[in-house]
């Protein structure tokens, strides 16, 4: 009888053990509504700058510059909301959401070498357009549909983008990377009826 119960309070454990790595596996990333509205932010100024006329010509490095300071903004509003959902920062779910970022943001910086030095800088903004989209689709795996709609909402902006003429191209930027994000940021801090700290 007591080989039996050693063997019962072992399944157990290990039964318990699963579980409690399934229910971690399985948690969702909550990407916070104002995540979205500050990186919708900082897309309008950019495009804001870009209708300038001394600075339209600067728009590439108006945009690389926003998108530098959206990247350390929106990594460390996620960063936080996580750590107050008590989510391990190196593991499932935020490690799930980093990885499947990576590939198409890696791929877009790769692109924007190849078109900047192929001289074909008229197709860098479709190309962000696309690729973010891309990124934003793959991740929603380890967050919501939410995220999914707004990524592919990117790829059609981006598709649109490259079939624009050059002026239009910056003001997809604008109206993808400032517009898209402020809605879908807004409209997440909604949804989560002020869960958000």
């Amino acid at each position: 009888m007591a080989n039996t119960t050693v063997r019962l309070d072992s399944h157990a454990a290990a039964t318990l053990r699963y579980i409690r790595s399934s229910m971690e596996g399985a948690a969702l990333l909550a990407v916070p509504g104002s995540a979205g509205i500050v990186l919708g932010a900082i897309g309008l100024v950019a495009a804001a700058l870009c209708t300038v006329p001394g600075l339209h010509d600067y728009w590439l490095g108006i945009w690389l510059g926003a998108a530098l300071i959206g990247a350390v903004v929106g990594s460390i509003l996620i960063v936080r909301e996580s750590s107050l959902r008590d989510l391990r920062l190196a593991g499932t779910p935020l490690h799930k959401f980093a990885l499947c970022l990576a590939p198409s943001i890696g791929a877009g910086l790769v692109m924007t070498a190849v078109h900047w030095y192929g001289g074909n800088v008229h197709a860098i903004p479709g190309t962000w357009l696309l690729l973010y989209g891309c990124a934003l689709v793959a991740a929603s795996a380890g967050t919501t549909r939410v995220i999914a709609t707004l990524g592919a909402l990117f790829i059609l902006f981006g598709l649109a983008a490259l079939l624009l003429a050059d002026d239009f191209q910056v003001l997809m930027l604008g109206a993808g990377f400032g517009g898209l994000h402020l809605i879908f940021g807004l409209l997440i801090r909604r949804m989560s009826h002020g869960r958000e700290a």
